[in-house]
């Protein structure tokens, strides 16, 4: 498989970082979750995408607060929601390093990705 030469490393890095955020999100959100659980889910996550290619660490944390606050009263649990994660990847691509985030942004009122640093 040939490359293009312009594309380069922190190219690729950035990439592998966006689909494995993207993925993360569509997988699991309205996965179902109460107070019992949220720890499972949590570690769940963060290993299924680790086993991902160029994920060197990933911290999964969900918002116990949403999820208490969320709980239908006859069942006792709720769907996770986007704005209930906060995700850490780290992924290195050749040289690079890269560290992007999944975090709710209350200004915006959404679960925002983003890139937090690149080495």
């Amino acid at each position: 498989m040939s490359q293009n030469s312009d594309i380069t490393d922190r190219d690729n890095a950035l990439f592998e970082a966006g689909i494995k955020l993207g993925a993360l999100y569509h997988q699991f959100t309205g996965s179902p979750v109460n107070l019992k659980t949220v720890e499972s889910l949590e570690n769940a996550i963060a290993q299924s995408i680790s086993v991902q290619p160029f994920v060197e660490n990933i911290t999964v944390s969900i918002n116990r607060d949403m999820v208490r606050s969320n709980l239908n009263d006859e069942f006792g649990y709720c769907e996770l929601e986007g704005r209930m994660l906060d995700v850490r990847i780290n992924v290195h691509y050749g040289l690079t390093n890269v560290q992007v985030a999944l975090e709710y942004d209350e200004g915006l009122e959404y679960p925002l990705m983003r890139i937090l640093s690149v080495d």
